[in-house]
């Protein structure tokens, strides 16, 4: 007689329809992942569409999205040429945000005095409305690109300031332990153990300070309200407001939200590629 049992009878047959459930309910959600969200986007525009038919509502009030499409294709030229422009300014304030941001947060995890100086300044202004600010720099600054990147600036730093010196106070106490003790400098620490600790925490800074950079450079526009070649969509929102032209607004509205959507899924995109084969946030997990 055996010492071993053999398996029950059915064993490898419910491991299998285990697995073929689980892989069932992976591809669901895969593809319910992309199909709900174009379902309720259909659902929304066809009630819209519905909504202005059945009351009458005037296109100077509420246009139907036909109307909002037609403008966009009819405008493109000026409304391209202005998200062109908004967007540079965008991208200028992301990059000196990701420059200042890591950079001070680098300075504030290697002189606690430095941190405990400055810290409280940065507070000050992520609190202050940029609305209140951007007519100061307006006076200040001359050149008016520069106004608007550093308006956007003042938005988009402190999500990176704030969890990149949060990821860098982060790192394991007993890997810090374990550094010291083999003699590690102060910079091999910094470079081998707090900045790879303190990368999830920097890109999810990052993803919030993208959408961010965006809003600042469009508050900053309606702030400076200058118009001309060099105008971003904020000054062709409020020209389409002044004459009553609502399905260019709606336009303008469209390739904002767009370009914000654009960029998160970039940095997201970006996110998962930087921590997909060694973070928890990234790794696929079984349900």
């Amino acid at each position: 007689m055996s010492l071993v049992e053999d398996p029950p009878a059915g064993a490898p047959d419910i491991v299998d329809a285990d697995e073929v459930r689980r892989a069932r309910a992976r591809r669901i959600e895969r593809i319910g992942k992309w199909l709900l969200p174009v379902a309720v986007l259909v659902v929304m525009i066809f009630l819209w569409d519905r909504i202005v038919v059945w009351n009458a509502i005037p296109h100077y009030i509420l246009p139907g999205p036909g109307a909002v499409f037609e403008t966009l294709i009819e405008d493109r030229a000026m409304l391209f040429s202005a998200l062109l422009v908004t967007l540079q300014i965008t991208m200028l304030a992301l990059a000196a945000a990701v420059l200042g941001g890591v950079g001070l947060a680098i300075l504030f995890n290697q002189s606690r005095w430095f941190e405990m100086s400055f810290y409280p300044y940065a507070v000050i202004l992520q609190v202050t409305p940029v609305v209140a600010i951007a007519p100061l720099i307006m006076i200040y600054v001359d050149n008016r690109i520069a106004a608007l990147v550093l308006c956007a600036w003042l938005v988009a730093f402190f999500p990176i300031l704030a969890n990149t010196t949060l990821g860098l106070h982060s790192a394991d106490h007993n890997l810090r332990d374990l550094f010291r003790i083999y003699g590690a400098t102060r910079w091999q620490r910094l470079r081998y153990l707090q900045i790879p600790s303190a990368l999830p925490y920097f890109l999810a800074g990052l993803r919030i300070a993208g959408g961010l950079s965006l809003i600042g450079a469009v508050v900053a526009e309606f702030v400076a309200g200058t118009g001309g070649m060099g105008s971003g969509l904020a000054f062709r929102i409020l020209e389409a407001g002044y004459r009553l032209n609502i399905a260019r607004m709606f336009a303008a509205l469209l390739l904002v939200a767009g370009t914000g959507v654009i960029i998160f899924a970039g940095l997201s995109f970006l996110s998962h590629m930087l921590l997909r084969k060694w973070h928890e946030s990234a790794l696929k997990r079984d349900r």
